[in-house]
């Protein structure tokens, strides 16, 4: 990927914290496409895989689909829609809740279960390819986004 300068074409920045901004985006937008692309041969996208992780969380215990929405890496993602999707490809059930029938209660499947399985070292292997880093980088890395969010 290189520096963000020749990645946008843009000479200098206002000042750091700018560039650092700008950084970011560009960067989360490289990181979604190459997980998208990673998750395309096996139709889902990298919204419906942290849904089918948050729920493989749940060790065989149902949530709701607004415990799945708080628990979603992007808060702007609809976790209705994902799950309906996911439940059309057999990945997730959705149940009445036995205790509330106004709520719905969600589960992963066997299927779903397997899919994860699959993908593991596939996802674990492009991790590292993607970030390009060494362990102690990563390390500094998660220390400096964790204090950036404060």
């Amino acid at each position: 990927m290189g520096k963000i300068e020749e990645a946008i074409r843009q000479r200098e920045f206002k000042d750091p914290y700018n560039k650092a901004v700008v950084n970011l985006l560009y960067t989360h937008s490289y990181l979604v496409t190459a997980q998208s692309a990673l998750f395309k041969p096996c139709d889902i996208s990298p919204e419906q895989y942290n849904v089918l992780r948050i729920l493989r969380g749940q060790n065989g215990a149902p949530t709701t689909v607004s415990s799945i929405q708080e628990r979603m890496l992007n808060k702007m993602s609809n976790a209705s829609r994902l799950v309906e999707k996911l439940k059309m490809k057999d990945l997730v059930k959705r149940e009445e809740c036995p205790t509330d029938r106004r709520q719905v209660d969600v589960l992963i499947t066997d299927k779903g279960l397997e899919l994860l399985q699959s993908l593991q070292m596939q996802v674990e292997e492009a991790n590292r390819q993607i970030l390009n880093l060494n362990e102690e980088e990563v390390e500094q890395l998660n220390f400096l986004l964790d204090k950036l969010r404060g």
